[in-house]
């Protein structure tokens, strides 16, 4: 089921139990994770598993079993229960004990199952004796009054977002390409075809060192020129790493536009389960070929089509209510990005799970913040 059909019913939530993975399942990890009943998503796969292993998290490989699949039962509706797969980031802390970040889950498709998955989380931290405080989680499951009724109600407390895509850009690509070429905004068409007629040459790159260190300057000037954030992009190292461990397992790619001989406009893509995802991209400030940055993500989509795609993911626009304040951060990101797909998909975002709230406590009043700093001041790297 896609995310973007995901909506609050009134049914009443399932109930989970939660275990840990086996070593078999682990093995198969990104079969189980795009199994999931929502498709799945590309921060919880084996890739980033890996790379977030390398950069201060634990790492442990978490099983969400509706009742009805661990008792054998269906769910009622002629369909069998489907386990949920999810990766959990732990970090531990002196005396607070360990902190879980259940990245981009848990991994269902009703908002009244995220309190019930977590009743489940509960209670294997309480029968294995983990010690974890809190719990964040960030469902995809799209915003609204009631979902966020359900999570407030259930006692989950909002914080602030952290990945770029919790407001997004989603554009179908199930139809064949011609009629996926006519569903883009008039924008976005356009651009497409000039270039096209123009003689821009897009180039799929080997993933290399080399290609990799022009991907980083590409972010990194682009970055620079157009926040007004202060942000910064991560370090070579961190996008080294990430790029080699999708690469190498063929669900990522590399395209570069070229112009003057040299590469004038980057982008990777990642093709995770039923979804492409634009994950990083940059350019040159000074170009004279229109419409190149737009033929890159073209080309990126009807590769990610041939490879079994249906949803192409832009990664990252200001949220639906906010496209056109010119002041958000992701202005410009965002009029490119809707220039392909009209409207933005706003998800839920980031919210905390308290277990203890004694301990909860200590972490927001200072301790989330002197983690952050210590980390950052010895590694040089992003906490999250």
């Amino acid at each position: 089921m896609s995310s973007l059909t995901a909506r609050p019913t009134a049914r009443p939530a399932t109930a989970f139990t939660a275990r840990f993975a086996s070593p078999d399942e682990i093995a198969h990890w990104d079969e189980h994770v795009t199994a999931n009943p929502n498709g799945g998503n590309l921060l919880q796969s084996e890739a980033f598993a890996t790379v977030k292993r390398n950069f201060g998290w634990e790492v442990r490989f978490l099983v969400l079993e509706p009742a009805a699949a661990v008792s054998g039962e269906g769910s009622g509706e002629g369909e069998e229960a489907q386990p949920s797969y999810n990766l959990v980031l732990e970090k531990s802390f002196p005396v607070l004990g360990r902190f879980w970040y259940l990245i981009k889950g848990p991994g269902v498709t009703d908002i009244h199952e995220v309190p019930a998955a977590l009743e489940g989380i509960k209670e294997l931290v309480a029968r294995e004796n983990l010690g974890v405080f809190a719990v964040k989680v960030e469902p995809d499951l799209l915003d609204s009054e009631d979902a966020r009724a359900v999570l407030a109600g259930a006692g989950l407390i909002k914080v602030p977002n952290l990945q770029p895509n919790d407001s997004t850009a989603i554009l179908d690509i199930s139809p064949e390409p011609r009629l996926v070429l006519k569903s883009l905004h008039s924008r976005g068409r356009n651009a497409v075809r000039r270039a096209e007629r123009e003689g821009v040459e897009v180039v799929e790159a080997e993933p290399t060192p080399e290609y990799y260190r022009i991907m980083h300057r590409l972010m990194t000037g682009t970055l620079n020129a157009k926040s007004s954030t202060g942000a910064q992009v991560r370090s070579f190292e961190y996008y080294r790493q990430f790029w080699t461990e999708f690469t190498s397992r063929g669900q990522g790619r590399l395209y570069f536009v070229y112009e003057n001989g040299r590469p004038s406009v980057g982008a990777f893509v990642i093709t995770y389960g039923r979804k492409a995802t634009y994950k990083d991209g940059g350019s040159l400030q000074r170009r004279s070929q229109y419409g190149d940055s737009h033929l890159i993500q073209w080309t990126a989509i009807n590769r990610a089509k041939e490879l079994g795609c249906v949803e192409y993911d832009f990664c990252g626009t200001p949220p639906a209510d906010r496209l056109k304040d010119t002041s958000h951060p992701f202005h410009g990101l965002g009029l490119f990005k809707t220039s392909f797909t009209k409207t933005v998909t706003d998800f839920v975002g980031c919210w905390d799970y308290v277990i203890d709230p004694l301990r909860y406590r200590a972490w927001t009043t200072a301790g989330e913040r002197i983690a952050r700093q210590l980390y950052t001041r010895r590694t040089g790297q992003q906490f999250y």
